[in-house]
């Protein structure tokens, strides 16, 4: 390739980001060269650029962001079957030892020596270039374009929630947080048949976001007494499918007194703190199950095949668009408006 140098959005300190130039990389006998046109801006990149670390997980810069890709095959490496140049594909961000417990049961989510995109200290994707193992790179069919191509990964978070729930038609389901992971929760429980769906958020313009997505009713938690609402909504019964993605004591305690007995609860919001007070013994009453949701695994095929057919109509979850070169503009937005930028994508290059 006559281009050997690529633009890279690079944290050099907390809250500062900078273009900087890096080689583009080679990719090996097992990985393609991925052309990155899009990423999204998920939730986890504004936590560590925001504060520097998740949980464990710290930053030490430089440090590359992104992690949700969509792009185009530019080169291929000497064993790769799978893929041409020329194809458009969905970066599935995690890269799995194949070997332990876990990958051998099919829970490759779970493996401990998984090297992940932007979780550090391994860099992610916000760069023109990317060279990534060819058996984790979707291709995308025709009507898909690498744009929902780079939210196949928030996607794959709500399926994974909505199957770990059992998700299925005939129940009412309630989603605590209409962000990103909340409305593709939405999305995915509407796609799998749930008959009615409930959104809770404190920001209007999320609500409204998830209106339009489909939610059969919306409820504002700062104006409204939550745990009432949905008891009206269900006629004093309660919810069969409680998923949290707020990741607060607030909302979680919410869903365990609206839940009907039996209901089942998914947790997938991470608290600031990692840990919760919660109505245990009222959870005991009523005999819920409680589920919990890392990442995904095995779902990128049926969430892009879910968007292929019209099923999921990700792309209108999306509200703001910024180019590459404005990224540091771009992450301070997101950051200070959270009320108003519901999902951000980083236009690369197409």
């Amino acid at each position: 390739m006559e281009k050997k140098m690529m633009k890279t959005a690079v944290m050099t300190a907390l809250k500062t980001v900078e273009i900087q130039e890096r080689p583009v990389p080679a990719p090996k006998e097992n990985e393609v060269l991925v052309k990155v046109e899009y990423v999204g801006i998920c939730g986890s990149d504004l936590h560590y650029y925001e504060s520097g670390r998740i949980g464990d997980f710290i930053v030490e810069p430089p440090f590359v962001l992104g992690h949700e890709a969509g792009g185009v095959v530019v080169e291929t490496g000497s064993n790769v079957k799978n893929l041409k140049v020329g194809d458009r594909v969905a970066l599935e961000p995690g890269k799995t030892c194949g070997e332990c417990e876990f990958c051998k049961e099919g829970k490759y989510n779970l493996c401990k020596d998984v090297i992940f995109f932007a979780t550090p200290p391994v860099d992610g994707v916000f760069q023109e270039y990317v060279a990534h193992e060819a058996g984790l790179c979707f291709k995308l069919p025709e009507n898909v374009s690498t744009m929902e191509g780079a939210l196949i990964e928030p996607l794959a978070v709500g399926m994974h929630a909505a199957r770990q729930g059992g998700a299925k038609l005939g129940q009412v389901a309630v989603v605590t947080g209409a962000g990103c992971i909340g409305l593709v929760t939405l999305l995915s429980l509407k796609a799998m048949g749930v008959s009615k769906v409930v959104v809770v958020d404190v920001m209007e313009k999320r609500l409204k976001k998830a209106q339009e997505l489909g939610a059969d009713l919306v409820i504002n938690g700062k104006e409204e007494d939550t745990v009432a609402k949905i008891m009206e909504f269900t006629d004093g019964k309660g919810f069969d499918l409680g998923i949290e993605t707020a990741g607060t004591q607030v909302t979680a305690s919410q869903l365990i007194k609206g839940a009907k007995k039996g209901a089942t609860v998914v947790f997938v919001g991470y608290s600031a703190t990692g840990e919760m007070t919660l109505p245990i013994g009222m959870a005991l009453d009523k005999e819920l199950t409680f589920k919990t949701v890392f990442r995904y695994r095995n779902i990128y095929p049926m969430a892009i095949e879910a968007v292929s057919s019209g099923k999921i109509a990700i792309k209108d979850i999306v509200t703001d668009y910024f180019d590459l070169d404005d990224i540091q503009d771009a992450l301070q937005a997101c950051v200070a408006n959270k009320a108003d930028i519901v999902k951000g994508v980083i236009r690369i290059g197409q």
